[in-house]
């Protein structure tokens, strides 16, 4: 899928073998993008704990890796899982799925290269995994946002539930907005 607003931008479902290269971008990412939101502690025990590729939306075919002239740029993807957050070393929630007749899609686990910020990755990532929702009869999106993820979401239209705190196995607390929004 290339994008609409720069045709140097692709979006297109990740891949098991790519999971490493991901994995070490969310790194990097979340190093850089965390700062003033996170502290280092925060961060590292995020990285730790929560940040990271989740393989079962990989498996899904519902995970998306975006290309900026030809590098990596990003990575995110949908659900029709109750798991709302974290990767393959911690998830959190149910792997049951969900009813789209009552219950909203998860939006998982986006993550944009520090090179690649404020380019247009994250949106094209988020209409890829918008669209697949739609296709699959979701009416709304809920996600639970980073920090640092709550202005981009906000622009896109989603409201906060509440505000979260997640204790991580090292003592550690890390904050986030549950946040939500209808799509159809």
């Amino acid at each position: 899928m290339t994008s609409t607003t720069n045709p140097q931008l692709f979006v297109r479902p990740s891949t098991l073998e790519e999971v490493p290269q991901l994995n070490q971008m969310i790194v990097e990412s979340a190093r850089v993008l965390s700062r003033g939101f996170y502290t280092e502690q925060e961060a590292e025990s995020a990285i730790k704990y929560v940040f990271g590729v989740d393989t079962a939306l990989v498996n899904d075919g519902s995970y998306f890796t975006a290309i900026l002239d030809g590098e990596l740029a990003g990575c995110g993807g949908w659900s029709r899982r109750r798991t709302l957050y974290g990767g393959d070393q911690r998830p959190m929630g149910a792997d049951e799925f969900l009813d789209p007749a009552h219950d909203p899609a998860r939006i998982r686990a986006f993550f944009i290269a520090p090179n690649a910020a404020r380019r247009g990755v994250g949106r094209a990532v988020f209409e890829a995994c918008k669209q697949a929702a739609l296709a699959h009869g979701f009416t709304s999106l809920e996600l639970m946002a980073t920090l640092p993820g709550v202005p981009f979401y906000q622009v896109l239209g989603f409201k906060k539930i509440e505000d979260v705190s997640d204790t991580l196995p090292d003592g550690v607390t890390i904050r986030f907005e549950r946040m939500r929004l209808e799509i159809a």
